[in-house]
């Protein structure tokens, strides 16, 4: 929860810098109840907002990714969360909300039909790790965040070349950087976490190893059709891993997939040795 205040904090002296940049004290004070509403609506409704891009629709217990969610949600000890699929064929999967009782886990058509059951489970675990730790919350503030970044940011700029406004023009210039920061700031840490998370609550690290393996060729070979740049921190890997970027390393939401699968296999080590002694 610290995390997210945080952003809604840095999301609102942002605004308020911009607002005083262009219109002074009542500017500043537009934009302060401006990113007021943003925060507000970001913590009850940027899950429906991520939901309704990916054209997600929700399945019942008749379906087998409901069964899979459901027999991880009763090993972790989690409600049984929302579960979607996403009609898109690139394999690619994420989990969103904002606490474990209102969560929501979605996964791609071409996952399933692409991954086989065992990979399935570790790419799941790997989301339901995310409601665990609440990752689902600050993963989809962040989302509405950059977006609202990346809008005012588009408003502002021509308002600031044609003032001649040096002091706007800055702000204008660093907000994107902002939200790449945003994003990043969020991403890595949290999906070592769940890789492992995913890792204990399946007992076979290799099934998430071979399914990170996969996903990462595909990703490479094919980018998903409504994949937004304000939402790739969410999914398990970035929808555009594939498109060669400067700073990428710098500016990547995700930790790189051999680093992610070098943890995975020691952690498959420690387990093998566990059964051993």
């Amino acid at each position: 929860m610290g995390k997210t205040v945080c952003l809604m904090i840095t999301l609102m002296l942002i605004f308020m810098y911009v607002g005083d940049a262009f219109g002074g004290e009542e500017g500043m004070k537009t934009a302060f109840w401006m990113a007021c509403g943003t925060n507000v609506f970001s913590y009850f409704f940027s899950d429906t907002l991520v939901l309704k891009q990916y054209r997600a629709q929700q399945v019942d217990s008749h379906h087998v990714l409901y069964g899979i969610v459901e027999r991880l949600a009763s090993q972790a000890n989690l409600p049984m969360p929302k579960v979607y699929i996403i009609p898109e064929q690139v394999p690619n999967a994420f989990a969103t909300g904002r606490s474990p009782k209102h969560a929501a886990v979605a996964a791609t058509q071409g996952l399933l039909d692409l991954m086989t059951k065992e990979e399935i489970e570790g790419v799941l675990a790997h989301e339901m790790s995310h409601v665990r730790h609440y990752d689902i919350l600050i993963g989809s503030v962040a989302s509405v965040f950059a977006g609202a970044i990346a809008m005012l940011s588009n408003a502002t700029r021509g308002v600031s070349a044609r003032n001649d406004n040096r002091s706007g023009l800055i702000g204008v210039a660093l907000m994107p950087i902002a939200a790449s920061i945003i994003q990043m700031s969020i991403s890595r840490t949290r999906e070592y976490k769940a890789d492992e998370g995913s890792a204990y609550l399946t007992g076979h690290p290799e099934w998430l190893i071979s399914a990170l393996s996969k996903l990462e060729e595909y990703a490479k070979g094919g980018q998903m059709q409504r994949a937004s740049t304000q939402t790739a921190h969410m999914f398990i890997i970035n929808p555009f891993s594939g498109i060669k970027r400067n700073f990428a390393n710098l500016f990547s939401t995700h930790p790189s997939t051999k680093d992610r699968i070098s943890r995975l296999e020691e952690i498959s080590a420690q387990l093998q040795a566990n059964k051993v002694s």
